[in-house]
């Protein structure tokens, strides 16, 4: 059996022939001009792009990805001075053969059924999101398929159990992993954390790039800093290789190759070991044969550390379920939504009130329901200082918790909820009063700090439900003109929020009353929640201190804070300008706010719109511009509900600025951005902001602005 440096040695050479000899073959026939990349990315091909700089977007251009291939086939460094040299030039070779899979792909992928293929920037940063705040714990890229259909639900269910995301990649010619998830009834999709990416191995190529563009996105580095993307994805991506069925010349180059991000391989198959080498936190290459120590083989072998919280309930219970969908085919109940009245509500009692633990069903279980039931979860929490500021933060995590139980779906908040119970859950044991074990527990884990008891009411006679109901619609209304008159003038502190530091280490939000968390996920009542639930953590309080500029946002305090915080790349920050030291982005954000000076206004565009803007740039293409924990004036990262703020863009005008959205940001807005409007003494605001279906052009913007007297058009200039 030949070793492992002759097998890489002699198939990098293969792959790298290949794609030069299909790249030919395209330039003959079609031309060098030919439009050549991904959809849905800024970085052109992005491996390509992030190690060597090279900006790929013609066949012409992709001829030096060829040179770039040979040279690193000899061991030779590239002009940016790209050679890693470990493993006697191993992964070299491996990274040549990674370089060409790319540009395979991008010459030769077409779409398959079932499969995503090329992960999109937006799906990116949705992870990203998910990795930061601790609900994704790692990313799995599984090859090939298990030795049957049982192993592969066992080894996907139990990365499921362990919040980490399965990237899916087959075997040329054969049936794979996600087919057998498939006949095995498995939910896949990103939301259920399991991505089939394409049949071929070749589609691993779409999950290498996916990690260099984390380093682009979340790390603000730029293309050719190799070293930087590399180390990145080393220490700040917790990816690892699972090799199924088939440990073939291809996989183990492409394997060498991934080694350099620093990802282990574990195998099922017989296979020569590769203990620690440089690149690794551990070993390098591992063989697990017993299906069920292959999860725990490779959180071993990566590193990666598990929060576990064992919910004894007769189900999975893990965030990777937070996604899933309960079918009509596959439904045993409903409640809420346009079918019954369903309600959940929480609120603080005097501890002598509360019996930690205690959970009732008044009223019929699931086990003789129609299709239909009322619902009213009420949730009473003691504690020793209790703040009913957190009502609602607490009250909140209920749908994300009842939402990680497998086979329950939950959606909405307040009395606007939607839940679902699967048939498989019912005949698995699933109950109502699996509902209050569930928010029980959780609250006790993740708020110890400032929840002592937590006792369940599970409601479901109608009588009852709208007698509660009543009652809580009574404190729904009384919270939201709390928070309603909270402003940043009546505090004296602001909070921070650290935790895309781990992808974006320049980053830091400052979060106030009236701008939440350009992730959309941190209000101020949020962070403040946070530190008193972790003083350590990476939400802490800041002082305003000392105001320089009132109309701008600029703190003493705050600017001090964002430098030392900042890795001192950011002296000073502007918390209500767009133009002036505006907030730095992360890559997490929900929407991004562009400046259009021919309009003078700015439009906002959303994660989830794909389309073109009047700026002739994508949400895409403006993201690659806007994260990595830089300032970009004339550009920022935003919450979409800070749209709708008193202090949106405040310093250029606010609200009045915006001229264009796309049309299902605006509709999500349209009460929040009428009654803005009315604030504004401009009750028509709302229908003088164009979207896709008005204006795809500067020219059909400004036209629509003139015929609907729009007053940015009449506002002092913005440059």
């Amino acid at each position: 059996m030949p070793d492992l440096k002759t097998i890489v040695e002699a198939t990098s050479k293969k792959i790298v022939d290949m794609a030069q000899a299909v790249l030919e073959r395209t330039i003959a026939e079609k031309g060098a001009c030919v439009s050549l990349g991904f959809e849905g990315t800024a970085f052109y091909l992005p491996l390509n792009f992030a190690l060597t700089g090279l900006e790929v977007k013609t066949t012409g251009d992709a001829e030096k990805i060829i040179v770039h291939c040979h040279r690193l086939l000899e061991n030779k460094p590239l002009d940016n001075g790209l050679l890693v040299s470990h493993l006697d030039g191993l992964l070299d070779q491996g990274l040549a053969a990674l370089l060409a899979e790319e540009l395979l792909c991008a010459l030769t992928y077409k779409p398959q059924d079932g499969y995503l293929g090329f992960v999109p920037d937006t799906v990116l940063r949705s992870l990203g999101v998910q990795l930061v705040d601790g609900r994704i714990a790692g990313i799995a890229v599984v090859i090939g398929k298990a030795r049957d259909d049982a192993s592969a639900v066992k080894i996907i269910r139990g990365l499921q159990e362990k919040n980490i995301v399965s990237l899916l990649v087959g075997n040329s010619g054969s049936r794979n992993i996600r087919d057998q998830l498939a006949d095995a009834g498995v939910e896949m999709g990103l939301d259920n954390y399991i991505v089939p990416l394409g049949k071929e191995e070749l589609s691993s190529a779409f999950a290498v790039n996916f990690a260099v563009r984390a380093a682009l996105t979340f790390g603000g580095f730029k293309g050719g800093q190799w070293n930087d993307v590399l180390e990145y994805a080393r220490n700040r991506v917790p990816a690892f290789v699972v090799v199924l069925g088939k440990l073939d010349d291809v996989i183990a180059t492409t394997g060498v190759g991934v080694l350099n991000l620093g990802f282990p391989i574990v195998t099922d198959m017989d296979a020569p070991q590769v203990g620690k080498i440089p690149t690794t936190k551990y070993e390098a290459l591992v063989t697990e044969k017993d299906d069920g120590k292959i999860v725990s083989r490779c959180v071993e072998t990566r590193g990666i550390k598990i929060k576990v919280v064992h919910v004894p309930i007769p189900v999975l219970y893990s965030p990777a379920f937070e996604g899933e969908r309960v079918r009509k085919e596959n439904l045993r109940v409903e409640f809420g939504s346009k079918y019954s009245s369903a309600f959940e509500y929480l609120t603080y009692k005097p501890m002598d009130q509360v019996h930690d633990g205690r959970i009732e069903v008044v009223g019929e279980d699931v086990d003789r329901a129609g299709k239909a039931m009322p619902l009213g979860i009420w949730v009473e929490v003691a504690a020793r200082e209790p703040n009913k500021d957190f009502e609602p933060i607490l009250e909140r995590q209920i749908h994300r918790y009842l939402n990680e139980a497998q086979g329950v779906m939950h959606m909405g908040q307040r009395d606007m909820i939607w839940v679902r119970i699967a048939n498989e859950a019912f005949e698995k044991g699933l109950r109502l009063k699996h509902f209050g074990t569930i928010i029980h527990a959780m609250l006790h884990k993740e708020f110890g700090a400032i929840v002592d008891k937590v006792q369940v009411r599970i409601l479901t006679r109608e009588a009852d439900v709208k007698q509660a109901l009543d009652t809580a619609r009574l404190v729904y209304d009384a919270r939201d003109e709390r928070l309603r008159g909270m402003t940043d003038e009546r505090v004296d502190t602001f909070y921070s929020c650290a935790l895309c530091q781990s992808f974006a280490p320049n980053h830091l939000c400052i979060i106030t009353p009236e701008r939440l968390g350009l992730c959309g996920a941190y209000s101020w009542l949020d962070a403040k929640a946070a530190f008193e639930i972790q003083p350590t953590g990476g939400n802490q309080p800041v002082v305003k201190g000392v105001c320089l500029d009132a109309n701008l946002g600029q703190w003493q305090n705050i600017n001090t804070f964002i430098y030392d915080k900042s890795n001192k790349t950011i002296p000073e920050v502007s918390m209500y300008s767009l133009l002036v030291s505006p907030q730095s982005s992360c890559g997490c954000f929900e929407c991004i706010v562009a400046l259009v000076p021919e309009a003078n206004g700015v439009m906002v565009v959303n994660r989830d719109y794909a389309g073109p803007t009047p700026l002739g740039m994508t949400f895409t293409q403006m993201a690659g511009s806007v994260g990595g924990g830089v300032q970009t004036p004339g550009f920022i990262g935003v919450g979409k509900l800070y749209i709708a703020s008193k202090k949106f863009i405040s310093a250029e005008g606010g609200l009045p600025r915006l001229v264009w959205m796309p049309k299902d940001l605006k509709e999500a807005l349209k009460g929040r951005l009428i009654e803005r409007g009315r604030d504004l003494d401009l009750p028509d605001f709302f229908d003088k902001i164009a979207d896709e279906t008005d204006a795809r052009t500067i020219d059909e913007l400004l036209a629509f602005l003139k015929a609907k007297a729009h007053p940015a058009l009449e506002m002092p200039p913005l440059l």
